[in-house]
């Protein structure tokens, strides 16, 4: 997973210091919000030629890392 992960970049003052695909000005954020309406992996692919299919899979296993922490509750 860490070679998927090596294709998410984060550059100082590009597209708001988020984190992005392989320098492009693609965003993880894009990406997700394409595969959340529905779009098809083809789909997007067709749509954006500079963009491979490990990319896309980039993306799912970045936010699957950045969302896995414990979260803390505390007893009331």
């Amino acid at each position: 997973m860490s070679d998927l992960l090596d294709r998410i970049t984060i550059e100082n003052g590009k597209c708001g210091n988020r984190p992005c695909i392989r320098g492009m000005r693609m965003r993880v954020t894009d990406v997700l919000e394409m595969l959340a309406a529905g779009e098809s992996a083809e789909s997007i692919l067709s749509y954006h030629p500079d963009l491979e299919a490990d990319d896309i899979r980039a993306c799912l296993a970045y936010a699957a890392r950045e969302l896995n922490h414990p979260v803390i509750v505390s007893a009331a």
